[in-house]
């Protein structure tokens, strides 16, 4: 009866208590003061011992999901290529293995463009971001091996944000950032506008990409959920590049700026 008294104080300590990174190994404060009352009253061992219980049992219970957030097909000048970009995850609030997608195929080629697919270990360094590591292979245009480093959450005023640095097998350093919005429209219509940027730090010709802010992705998408689960959308994309990436691919015969139709349905289980 001790233990499960001590172990309903410890769940109502996390659930209502400030956060755990402001104190210390025994649960009191840089003040001094005890973070929750019932530190008050019993030994700080035996707090740690129901902390240590309640989270196994809570935050780091296992679950599982599967979602792809676009998987949309994106229409310019008579063109038409596929898009997806898709994730799963296991694990609990602290500890996830990430499997992470995304890539592009073309219509008009029937081949692909662009596929690369990341496998990352996930762990929780704050109440709204974890940090990410792991390796990363690039299918397309050319098979090629990164490791991972990034960081991903949710930033205030509630933007998701997914942050990443990519070092190559042959020691070429690039990053990307995405950030996304959910303007709740109705309680099923809602309007995502979506931010990416990648960026490199050297120039990298096999790729065709130069030194600096290689491109830009910004987007807008109007959603409505048949259920949670499935929401079909319609939208826009415009697509620039910079830089010596945008003299490459206008070398090539490409354009260095597009805008594109889009259409997709996003869905998670």
């Amino acid at each position: 009866m001790h233990r499960v008294i001590l172990t309903a104080l410890a769940a109502c300590a996390v659930a209502t208590g400030a956060s755990a990174q402001a104190h210390d190994t025994h649960g009191s404060s840089s003040s001094g003061k005890p973070w929750s009352q019932a530190d008050a009253y019993f030994d700080p061992v035996e707090m740690d011992a129901a902390r240590a219980h309640v989270q196994a049992h809570s935050g780091d219970s296992p679950f599982a999901m599967v979602r792809f957030d676009r998987l949309e097909a994106q229409s310019s000048d008579g063109e038409t290529v596929g898009v997806w970009d898709a994730d799963a995850w296991y694990g609990g609030d602290i500890n996830k293995v990430w499997l992470k997608t995304e890539g592009e195929y073309s219509f008009e080629d029937n081949g692909l463009e662009d596929a690369e697919v990341q496998l990352l270990w996930s762990r929780a360094i704050s109440r709204y971001f974890d940090l990410q590591t792991g390796v990363r292979y690039d299918f397309e245009p050319k098979g090629q091996a990164h490791a991972v480093l990034g960081i991903q959450g949710l930033a205030p005023y509630w933007f998701e944000v997914d942050g990443a640095a990519f070092l190559s097998g042959s020691g070429d350093l690039t990053a990307s950032f995405e950030a996304e919005y959910e303007l709740l429209l109705t309680n099923r219509l809602i309007l995502q506008p979506r931010l990416e940027a990648n960026f490199s730090a050297q120039d990298i010709p096999e790729k065709a990409l130069g030194s600096g802010l290689t491109d830009l992705q910004a987007g807008l998408r109007l959603r409505y959920e048949i259920r949670r689960e499935v929401a079909p959308y319609i939208g826009v994309e415009y697509q620039s590049a910079f830089g010596k990436t945008a003299d490459r691919i206008e070398a090539d015969g490409g354009k260095a700026d597009d805008t594109r139709f889009v259409i997709g349905v996003r869905t998670w289980f």
